[in-house]
Formats: C-alpha cells, sequence, structure tokens
C-alpha cells in the first residue's frame, strides 16, 4: 500500500513531461519547458522514494514469504526479472540523460531519454501486473514433483485472463492520478493569481484528461469487474457484500455493515435488482452469494465491501469534476471559477485514495489465498514467530514516516512555489565535470544501481 502511491504516480508523471517536451519541440512555447522543468524535479524526487521503499518490497520475498517464493518462484522470479531486464535498465539507462541532459545531449536527443523513461515505467508495470494477475488468476502453469508451479505455457502465464483488464485499469489509474495532483497544483496557484500562465496551462491540459480519461476508468472498471465475476466470483460477493444468493435478481446495496459472524448485511440501503442488472446485464439474473462458499474460504468481507465503494466514489468524483471543468471551459470561464480551482484541490489526493482502495479491494477479495483456489496465504507465509514480524513492521514504519515525511514535505515545498518563465531544471547550477566524472553520468550509475533492484514493484 506504501509503495503504490509512488509508481502510480511516476507512470502518470513521466508520461506527462514526455508530452511537455513533445508539445515544446512542436511549437516552441517557453510555458512547455518551463512545466517540464518544474515537474521534472519533482519527478525525480517521488522517483526516488519509489526506489527505496520498492527495495523494501523486493526483500518481503525472502523474509515474510518465504514459503511463497519457493512454490511461485520458478513462475514469479522470471517474471520479476524480465521485469528488471528490460524497464529498470531502460529507465536506469536513461534517467542521468533526462533529469542532467538538456542543454548537453541535445533537445531531440534529450526527448528520446524522457520517452525511454515513460516506456520504461509502462513496460514495468506490464511485468509487474501480470505477475500479480497470474496469482489472481492462474494460468499456464503446471506442478512439479516438489509442489513447485513452473510455466507450461509462458503464453498464457504472461497473458492471464484477467491481466489485460487490470493492465489497463492501473495504467488508467495513474494518468488520472497524474492529472489530478497536477490539476489541483494549478488550480491552488490560480486561486491565487488567474493570470500565470504555467498554471493556466497545467490546469486545462489536466482538466482534459480527467474529463475524457474518468469516463473510460468507469467503462474499464465494469469490464474488469465482469471479468472478476467470472474467474473470481467469491470477490464479487465480497466486494457487493452478497452473503445470500439470489434467485430472482440481487440488489445493489450501496451502503451497510457487513457482519462477517452473522453473514449479512446490517442496515443495508439497497436498491432491489440493480445488482443483477450491472453484472448480468438482466434484472432477474440469478445470483450466487457466500452461502454456497466454505467458511473458511470467505474473503475479509467488510474491508472489502468498503474499499471497493470508496474507489467507486472517488471514480465518480473524478467524473463530476471532469464534466465540471468541461462545462466551465465551454462557458470560457475555466481560469476564473474560484469554486471549480477549490473542489480541483481538493480532489487533488483523489486519485492515490482510488488506488489504495483498489489495492486494497483487489488483495483482501482473493484471500484466504496468495495464489487463488491453490495456494493459502497461511501456508506461504515464513515460519517465523509473530514478534519478529511485528517488530520489523514498526521499524519500516518508524522509518518510513521520519524519511518519506521529509520528501514528502519537500514536494510540497516544491509545488507551493508557482513555475515562472525561465524555469531551471535539476542540472541548474550543476558543475559540468568534477574529478573527470560528469554529474549526469554519476547520477545514472547510482540510479541505476538503486532501480535496477526495485522500484515500480
Amino acid at each position: 500500500m506504501f509503495h503504490i502511491v509512488f509508481p502510480a504516480f511516476t507512470i502518470g508523471l513521466a508520461s506527462y513531461l514526455a508530452v511537455l517536451e513533445a508539445l515544446w519541440l512542436w511549437t516552441g512555447r517557453e510555458v512547455f519547458i518551463n512545466l517540464f522543468n518544474y515537474w521534472l524535479k519533482i519527478f525525480a524526487v517521488v522517483f526516488g522514494m519509489g526506489v527505496v521503499s520498492g527495495i523494501v518490497m523486493s526483500y518481503q520475498f525472502g523474509t515474510n514469504w518465504s514459503a511463497f517464493s519457493d512454490k511461485t518462484g520458478p513462475v514469479i522470479g522470471p517474471l520479476m526479472a524480465y521485469e528488471v531486464l528490460t524497464a529498470f535498465f531502460l529507465e536506469a539507462g536513461f534517467l542521468g540523460v533526462m533529469l542532467f541532459g538538456l542543454e548537453r545531449v541535445g533537445h531531440r536527443l534529450h526527448f528520446v531519454a524522457t520517452l525511454m523513461v515513460a516506456i520504461g515505467t509502462l513496460i514495468s508495470a506490464f511485468w509487474i501486473l501480470s505477475a500479480n494477475s497470474w496469482m489472481q488468476t492462474p494460468a499456464g502453469y503446471a506442478l512439479n514433483a516438489d509442489g513447485q508451479f513452473v510455466a507450461a505455457d509462458w503464453l498464457k502465464v504472461i497473458f492471464n485472463p484477467s491481466f489485460p483488464y487490470r493492465l489497463v485499469h492501473m495504467v488508467l489509474a495513474a494518468y488520472l492520478t497524474t492529472a489530478l495532483v497536477v490539476g489541483a497544483v494549478g488550480a491552488f496557484h490560480l486561486l491565487r493569481n488567474q493570470n500565470l500562465a504555467g498554471p493556466r496551462v497545467m490546469f486545462s491540459m489536466a482538466m482534459w484528461m480527467a474529463t475524457l480519461v474518468a469516463p473510460i476508468q468507469i467503462i474499464a472498471g465494469d469490464q474488469h469487474g465482469l471479468n472478476t465475476l467470472d474467474h473470481q466470483p467469491v470477490k464479487i460477493m465480497a466486494m457487493e457484500g452478497h452473503y445470500e444468493s439470489h434467485s430472482d435478481g440481487a440488489p445493489l446495496i450501496l451502503f451497510g455493515w457487513p457482519n462477517q459472524s452473522a453473514g449479512k448485511v446490517d442496515y443495508a440501503v439497497e436498491v432491489p435488482k440493480l445488482g443483477s442488472l450491472i453484472l448480468k446485464h438482466s434484472l432477474d439474473a440469478p445470483l450466487a452469494g457466500l452461502d454456497t462458499v466454505p467458511r473458511k474460504d470467505w474473503p475479509p468481507v467488510p474491508i472489502t465491501f468498503w474499499s471497493f465503494r470508496i474507489m467507486v466514489a472517488m471514480g465518480f468524483l473524478m467524473l463530476g469534476l471532469g464534466l465540471l471543468s468541461l462545462f466551465m471551459r465551454l462557458r470560457g470561464t475555466l481560469y476564473e471559477q474560484r469554486l471549480l480551482h477549490r473542489f480541483a484541490v481538493a480532489m487533488g489526493p483523489a486519485g492515490f485514495i482510488a488506488v489504495l482502495a483498489g489495492w486494497i479491494t483487489t488483495e483482501t477479495g482473493r484471500q484466504p489465498f496468495t495464489v487463488y483456489g491453490l495456494l493459502r496465504t497461511a501456508e506461504s507465509a515464513s515460519p517465523l514467530a509473530a514478534p519478529a514480524v511485528g517488530s520489523s513492521l514498526v521499524a519500516f514504519v518508524i522509518v518510513y514516516f521520519a524519511v518519506f515525511a521529509a520528501g514528502i514535505i519537500y514536494i510540497l515545498r516544491l509545488m507551493a512555489a508557482p513555475p515562472h518563465p525561465g524555469e531551471q531544471g535539476p542540472s541548474h547550477d550543476v558543475p559540468t565535470r568534477t574529478a573527470g566524472i560528469t554529474p549526469a553520468a554519476g547520477v545514472a550509475s547510482a540510479t541505476g544501481a538503486a532501480a535496477t533492484e526495485g522500484a515500480v514493484r
């Protein structure tokens, strides 16, 4: 949960930087390179924080989840290695040029470096989501004599049944997350001064993204849900709060309190038959409930139920922001409407909230399995005593809050100042050579060593 907010931001921000640099090369407008340099500094900090938190995640395979690593290593291990060999090498190889090479390698070659970093983040998402999707909908595997999962068909392993839906849903979520942050920063500065060129451009671009992508994300989420109904029906039961089966149309439970022990939703507010219409496209379609599943295979319904609703609520708020901005744009008041700007500032964290809520839904909904239906979570953990796990967790929480709080405060300070004419990037005032080593080469090599270990896990 802690780590995912960083790649969700860097995936979208890397693509946004590529778009800004492309627009600058195409139009020659100074505002685009000013915005590029402004967001490049923020990207550098966020990327570094993602690298550090990703390294800790990679350690968990050998510490907390050694049994899982032993059982699934022949499948999960190569997928992780493909990510390093493709995405991390690409990002590490071009990141130093992207950060420090604008006036050193030529503008067109620098744009290629920016594009490669953006593509690298997308490739990283491809492999990580393939690995996670295989755990959700395993395919193309066989069991060897030692009880390990091995790949019988790599194409089926990689392109497992839920993978395309998860990839589209996550990448769109990353783009929306970035757009909401960019829009919030632009709106914040427009509330102070409506005539600033940089905030006007970034706010307009962010609102276009929200207007166009939010409805696409809702459609993609619906298709992902239908795929989950086919391959992980118990997860859908938990998400919808369907403890009981419905033979003549299931209701849509809007709100309520799932009672795991009693097997019902207390204080339910529901719309009759709408659940069947959404999931089966028929008002009277029957839907099975958790009463058809052994209790030992139930997910933690309250967590899954509420995290799903938080995600959906954030999605519709994004849609509302996009539609409101479109209305104001058509009226010609996009940069003057203070109510819209306040709404956009308030929606700044909404993308991160939606990503976290969606990830919680995905991961708790597949419980009690790590490999859905095949390997239970209780069989995946390392043979460690609870105090050992608890003490290390507390230590990481303390370090994370101390170190990353400082990083987040620094990012907010960068955002608090508006982009201005002649905005300088990270390479500003960096000496060109020190003891025969260029800063670009030094940073690239250092970043490469760290990034290759585990950035976008």
